[in-house]
């Protein structure tokens, strides 16, 4: 028996004997999977090209200080996450950990807003997609595709969209993994180079635009001091990319070793996201050609930018970037959303339990739950409002599941869990980590 079939069967086990459940689902994912699917979650150039007009608008350049601060916050509830998903290495994850630290009837109130916050999700980077998409193709091929707001080219891409990671995720988590894989190398390496070259071939504003309070928005009083309302409304982007990261923890039951594995990814994906997010906004803000029109709102995104600085094919090559990372986002978010569906019907939690957490035994995935998720995702292009109204939607629910399990946890805290050693410890920092996850919960679902 091999190292890796040693370490399934020992992870089976221990899902047997701690928790009831039996090895349904392929263990199948590496370190680096693992840590690849939460990052594409994420999606640092996903998100920033989303929301990065509201950013722009309210703070100008110094919406890069969003970033960190948010990703700074995120971090410490991802510690906390960590070590629970040491104890409870689940699909489901919040649910699971609530179930286990809270009760049923509070985790299933929890995994219904995380389950509703995954679906939004799923259409809201669904919708984005067309966005990046319609213009390389228009470029490359010179067809007239419409990528407005509603138009029936962006609907049908993004419900092609859809069914494509809706048949990934069917046909199981190794293909998803090889696919997401390579999506987050290019990912990583596009946003990287393309921030290179931009603050070196095109600076127009130097390395310390982010610094210089004339660079501020405001909306439409540019230039003018940043606020601190200003700046809770620039941080709407920041807030919209940097979650998911607990996926690593969701995929636990196809996770090798994840009681010490999946914690790791869970820290390394907001890490990695901090890193080239903070990089690439830096590249951008440098290389905006016209600070005060770009944060008046005629900046709808980075490639507004980039396309002004850039010729057609540079633009046209970081369209097709931020189209293969938006994809593999619109995976990652499902796959993650379905576990989660899967890990609420197994408990008979969901209506139709008993289909949705049957595991087909060739595929080893829950083929029902895929389809089902993936129809209730496109439900909201019924009637379509954009991806950016669907995403206040879907953070909120997610902040909102965020913050009953960081409540659920410290409760837990103040009872003496956790009792038992698992590989990731805070030790006595977990009381002063849980506490500042709340508050910071609650700040944000106040703002």
């Amino acid at each position: 028996m091999s190292t890796h079939e040693e370490q399934i069967a020992r992870d089976a086990a221990d899902l047997q004997e701690k928790f009831g459940y039996q090895q349904e689902l392929n263990r199948g994912l590496g370190t680096f999977s693992s840590f690849a699917v939460a990052f594409s979650y994420i999606s640092p150039s996903t998100g920033i090209f989303t929301l990065f007009f509201l950013g722009m608008s309210a703070l100008g350049a110094r919406l890069w200080w969003t970033w960190p601060t948010v990703a700074l916050f995120q971090f410490i509830v991802a510690l906390n996450f960590a070590e629970v998903t040491s104890h409870f290495p689940l699909a489901g994850s919040v649910f699971q950990w609530t179930k286990y630290l809270a009760g049923r009837g509070y985790a299933w109130i929890t995994g219904w807003f995380y389950i509703f916050a995954g679906i939004l999700t799923v259409a809201s980077v669904c919708a984005t997609l067309p966005i990046a998409l319609i213009p390389a193709l228009n470029n490359m091929f010179g067809w007239s595709l419409n990528d407005a707001l509603g138009s029936a080219d962006q609907k049908v891409i993004a419900l092609i969209t859809l069914a494509l990671i809706t048949i990934l995720n069917i046909y199981g988590v190794r293909l998803v993994a090889i696919v997401n894989n390579t999506g987050v190398v290019f990912e990583i390496l596009g946003m990287v180079v393309f921030a290179v070259f931009l603050a070196a071939v095109h600076n127009q504003n130097g390395a310390g635009v982010i610094f210089q309070s004339s660079q501020a928005g405001n909306y439409d009083q540019f230039p003018a001091a940043t606020t601190l309302p200003f700046f809770l409304v620039g941080m709407f982007m920041s807030l919209y990319v940097i979650y998911g990261f607990d996926t690593a923890s969701t995929l636990a039951e196809e996770t090798r070793n994840p009681r010490a594995e999946a914690p790791k990814a869970v820290l390394a994906s907001v890490i990695g996201a901090f890193v080239i997010g903070a990089i690439f906004l830096w590249g951008v803000l440098i290389a905006a050609p016209n600070i005060a029109d770009e944060a008046k709102g005629l900046a709808t995104s980075p490639g507004t930018i980039i396309g002004d600085v850039m010729t057609q094919a540079g633009t046209t090559l970081y369209l097709l970037v931020v189209s293969a990372a938006i994809f593999v986002c619109c995976m990652a978010i499902l796959t993650s959303t379905i576990r989660l569906a899967f890990g609420m019907a197994r408990d008979d939690q969901l209506p139709f339990s008993k289909t949705m957490a049957k595991v087909s035994p060739r595929l080893h995935t829950p083929i029902a739950t895929c389809i089902i998720v993936g129809a209730l995702a496109a439900v909201p292009f019924i009637q379509f409002a954009g991806a950016a109204v669907i995403a206040v939607g879907a953070t909120a629910s997610i902040y909102l599941s965020y913050l009953l399990g960081n409540l659920a946890f410290l409760r837990a805290r103040t009872k003496g869990w956790p009792r038992t050693q698992a590989p990731f410890k805070l030790g006595g920092w977990g009381m002063v980590v849980n506490v500042v996850a709340v508050l910071w919960g609650l700040a944000m679902m106040l703002n």
